[in-house]
């Protein structure tokens, strides 16, 4: 597992960091109003494309055979073919509501984020660790590289929408053309198994639909939610200070959870909800922790000078924000890779559960905090809500219930 983590993290690592040194070239290229409508596009996108194969690309790390995992690649292809279409005729009404063509990228957008979603828990279960790097590197530092030419070019919204799009689709083809033959399973047919395999392992797999499908979706409708009450409560200037600082400020999580969970998640699967996973689970909320700890002392002693510097003085209400939301992105630190636990010991009922009263508190942190007080208010009501949420959600997984002896896999909520 450690070389695991140690492919993924060097291949993140290289992803975050052209994004962010791109970044203070990118607040002078777009406003902050651009920079709003942006991402309250991407987060509609990935809402969508969060759940475009209804989250049964998951369950290939756990698939029995390569039989099984073909018919769920099978079903993932179908699914993403008409998440793409019901999103398209989403965008054309999202474009004559606001009079404008740029939510018309909407289904390539989503074709994309699923697509590559799909590459990745396949090659995740081949182990081409290497590749799934080298797909981050290309995903997120090439997207940023793409909005900085668009910006060059006075593309507007257009060329911080395009960007992203265009650099997915390209990790979702490097993925395919690095792991041919069982690693992708594109060329294996749906055969021996019946007429339809890939309806019986929709039956056999339901669970992720059903209880993982809710959680994901509400999860990114969450940052859409937050997106939408910015602007509207405000305006989308403050939205744009919102998606930098949360940009900037996620980027140390989705870095090192994305490796970690990317490593872990094979390995619970393997060991299933037994003593030995859960001491897995305690070690890594401990590791992460410390880590977490030395993130959040940063921003509070220097987030708000570190924007302004950075970014330009247009954004300060970016670096303000960054020190009121430090205690909730160290605890989101230590949350992100944790999501594909609850997945491996077959608890995603009540990860579900516990994810809905995470983000009814999230939204109603935020809402009570932008009607008092304004951005910053807002972050500080964010990080106190989520502490307690935070809390009890990893006091939780350190206490889980183990049986004597459990089966592989299975677990007790």
């Amino acid at each position: 597992m450690r070389r695991a983590v140690l492919t993924l993290l060097a291949g993140g690592l290289l992803a975050q960091a052209l994004p962010m040194l791109l970044g203070p070239l990118l607040t002078r290229l777009y406003t902050p109003a651009q920079f709003g409508t942006f991402h309250l596009f991407a987060a509609v996108a990935a809402n969508l494309g969060v759940v475009a194969c209804l989250r049964y690309e998951f369950a290939l790390p756990v698939a029995r055979d390569d039989a099984d995992a073909a018919a769920l690649n099978s079903l993932c292809r179908r699914l993403l073919a008409g998440m793409v279409a019901a999103s398209a005729l989403a965008a054309a009404g999202w474009a004559w509501q606001v009079r404008a063509v740029w939510p018309l990228w909407l289904p390539l957008a989503v074709a994309a984020l699923g697509g590559l979603s799909l590459a990745t828990l396949l090659a995740t279960r081949a182990k081409r660790f290497r590749a799934l790097a080298a797909a981050r590197v290309l995903q997120h530092g090439g997207g940023a590289a793409l909005q900085a030419v668009a910006g060059l070019t006075v593309a507007g919204v257009h060329g911080l929408v395009v960007g992203p799009i265009a650099a997915a689709l390209a990790a979702w083809g490097l993925l395919r053309a690095a792991a041919p033959g069982p690693a992708t399973l594109s060329a294996m047919p749906d055969a021996g198994r019946g007429p339809a395999p890939w309806r019986a392992a929709a039956r056999r797999f339901a669970d992720y639909p059903l209880l993982n499908t809710p959680h994901a979706f509400l999860g990114a409708l969450q940052d859409t939610v937050s997106v939408a009450l910015v602007a509207g409560l405000l305006d989308p200037a403050a939205a744009g200070a919102w998606g930098l600082a949360l940009r900037y400020l996620k980027a140390p999580a989705t870095l090192v959870g994305g490796a970690v969970s990317q490593a872990l998640h094979p390995r619970l699967a393997q060991d299933g909800c037994t003593a030995a996973g859960r001491r897995q689970v305690v070690q890594t909320m401990g590791l992460l922790g410390l880590a977490a700890a030395v993130l959040v002392l940063l921003l509070w002693l220097g987030a708000p000078a570190l924007f302004t510097w950075a970014f330009g003085t247009a954004w300060a209400p970016a670096g303000d924000l960054a020190r009121a939301l430090a205690v909730y992105i160290g605890l989101h630190f230590v949350a992100s890779p944790l999501g594909v636990v609850t997945l491996a010991w077959n608890a995603q009922a009540w990860a579900l559960r516990l994810a809905l009263a995470g983000q009814l508190l999230f939204t109603v942190a935020l809402a009570t905090g932008l009607a008092l007080g304004g951005l910053t208010a807002a972050g500080w009501a964010v990080s106190g809500a989520m502490a307690l949420y935070f809390g009890w959600y990893f006091f939780r997984l350190a206490t889980w219930p183990v049986p004597a002896a459990a089966p592989a896999g299975l677990s007790s909520p």
